[in-house]
């Protein structure tokens, strides 16, 4: 009996050793499990906070550029601005006084004015200004600004002067009375204004087809002077020319004589040339009659500096 109960001791112990073990074997697994769990949970969470400083730089960063891109655009508008509001003439009571006076200064100064335009010499006659780092007055045509809008463009984009000679260049249309006169201003200030962009550009400045002065309408011409100065248009002619609305039998000779003819002994000239389609001689003889007026002492401006 002793025995038996010896041996079924025996047994309960082994047993119940048994279970302990497993316990602590589940117990052991269990913490390992635990800490490989927090472990992973650890890394899981360094990683998110990792992410997210790394994504807050990035966004900062972003917010940054975007900080600077919209700076970069707030400056260009505001250079282009600056830029339209410096191509957009206008006319004070220090202009029309220039104007008035536009003869009598004591330096030498040229202004290089083109009628009839623009066409495709104007492309030619723009080069050669670049070239020269000399800027123009073009005194365009209604017209040819509908027809050739990409030169006018280029013409104000360059820094050119667009004064105004009309619409059609048509006289009996033209001076058929002093409102028609001032209509053929408008049409052509209009055209002007949707080819470059600019609602608020107005020349100020016309110029007579024909000129002011003499001719068949001149009084109704007089009487458009009095009018255009009512709606703040100022007009201007010219004191010098380079003969290339003279002939047909153009050259370079010939245009060189006549602007030596006419700017002598003159501290300010105003030179009269064109830039229609038949007048490529002038704009082949343009770096000739620069480089003349260059040895004779003469600055070159535009009516940006005589319409303030």
């Amino acid at each position: 009996m002793e025995k038996e109960e010896k041996g079924l001791t025996n047994v309960y112990k082994i047993d119940t050793e048994e279970k302990i073990n497993k316990f602590k074997i589940f117990l052991v697994v269990s913490v390992v499990i635990l800490v490989i769990l927090l472990y992973l949970v650890l890394l899981n969470t360094i990683k998110i906070a990792k992410s997210k400083k790394v994504y807050k730089q990035y966004a900062n960063q972003l917010i940054t550029l975007q900080e600077k891109e919209e700076e970069r655009r707030a400056k260009e508008e505001a250079e282009e601005e600056k830029r339209k509001q410096e191509r957009t003439p206008n006319l004070t009571e220090e202009g029309r006084e220039n104007i008035k006076h536009l003869y009598s200064s004591e330096n030498k100064i040229a202004y290089l004015t083109f009628d009839d335009g623009p066409s495709e010499v104007t492309t030619n006659i723009l080069d050669t200004l670049k070239q020269e780092n000399i800027k123009a007055t073009f005194f365009v045509l209604g017209n040819n600004v509908n027809l050739y809008p990409d030169y006018l463009k280029r013409i104000y984009e360059e820094g050119h002067f667009i004064g105004n000679h009309g619409y059609t260049h048509v006289y009996s249309s033209i001076y058929s009375s002093p409102e028609a006169v001032l209509d053929e201003f408008n049409r052509c200030n209009d055209a002007v204004k949707n080819v470059i962009g600019n609602p608020e550009y107005n020349s100020h400045l016309f110029r007579f087809p024909g000129g002011l002065v003499g001719g068949k309408y001149a009084a109704i011409k007089e009487q458009a002077k009095i009018l255009l100065n009512e709606n703040n248009i100022v007009n201007v002619d010219w004191n010098a020319l380079n003969g290339d609305a003279e002939t047909n039998d153009l050259s370079s000779e010939f245009e060189l004589q006549r602007l030596r003819e006419t700017t002598d002994n003159k501290n300010v000239v105003v030179i009269l040339m064109h830039d229609a389609p038949l007048k490529k001689v002038t704009a082949e003889t343009l770096p000739q009659i620069i480089a003349y007026l260059r040895e004779q002492g003469y600055e070159f401006r535009t009516f940006y500096d005589i319409i303030k």
